[in-house]
């Protein structure tokens, strides 16, 4: 396991506020250039601020109180909350809850044990709540994306999926190449990004290292850790939400199921 020393950094709230000044820029862009996103600009900046500021304190207690239990009950609240985040953006998934809730759980907790196993991180606290987090976040993203990509092409493709199916084919063979290149939708960014990793751009967890005087060996070989350690559960979150969420498209008889119409409340 590789343990980094690191020099502590100490940024107070001033220095935050200095920063804001380039979400204003971001905000006079949009404005200059009638992009319209002043509003979610606004919205993100404030959000950001109070969910870090609480998910801090609440991060500071779990570190303090050292019980795995809590850590557990954490992801849990990532997990659901990521499902529902989730489900959102899958809109033309009938019932996406329960596949997109069952592969973040699957993925956050499958790829914490086993690194733990693996001997990668020590089960602590302060290991396994970061990573935890990025494991649950990149997953969530990745399912999202899978899924709107799934509802999308079976909404596109409804006529040729019922021709498909009367000429005898199943559901899983009919839906088969919808839900291969779903799967590849969620998972190419991340895959992207990793090519790219150190050639174009430095990742988050390397950069903040270096900022608090890691040194940069091992800064790098955490990085590459942790991006191997996203890429295994992206694939994990991806596979399981595709390879449940298609069947909720058919009937167990093997039709296409009418799409659902949403009433007006």
């Amino acid at each position: 396991m590789i343990v980094a020393q690191v020099s502590s950094i100490d940024v107070s709230l001033g220095e935050v506020a200095g920063s804001v000044a380039l979400v204003a820029l971001a905000a006079a862009v949009s404005f200059w250039r009638r992009a319209e996103l002043e509003g979610d600009i606004a919205v993100a900046l404030v959000r950001s601020f109070i969910q870090l500021t609480a998910i801090g304190y609440v991060i500071k207690v779990i570190f303090e109180q050292d019980e795995l239990v809590f850590v557990f009950a954490l992801i849990a609240v990532m997990v659901l909350f990521g499902a529902i985040q989730a489900r959102a953006r899958a809109k033309r998934v009938p019932h996406a809850f329960w596949p997109l809730l069952i592969a973040l759980s699957v993925a956050g907790g499958g790829t914490l044990a086993l690194v733990v196993a693996l001997g990668i991180f020590d089960p602590e606290p302060r290991y396994l709540v970061p990573v935890g987090g990025m494991v649950v976040g990149n997953s969530m993203t990745a399912a999202a994306v899978a899924l709107n990509r799934l509802g999308d092409e079976v909404e596109d493709a409804r006529l040729k999926l019922e021709a498909t199916l009367a000429l005898g084919a199943t559901a899983r063979e009919a839906a088969a190449p919808f839900v291969r290149r779903s799967l590849r939708s969620g998972m190419i960014a991340l895959v992207d990004s990793t090519k790219t990793t150190g050639l174009i751009f430095f990742p988050g967890t390397m950069v903040g290292m270096l900022l608090a005087g890691a040194d940069p060996t091992d800064a790098v070989r955490l990085q590459l850790i942790l991006l191997y350690v996203l890429l295994g559960s992206v694939a994990l979150a991806g596979l399981i939400a595709t390879s449940l969420a298609y069947r909720n498209f058919f009937t167990p008889a093997h039709q296409l199921r009418e799409p659902e119409v949403e009433t007006p409340s």
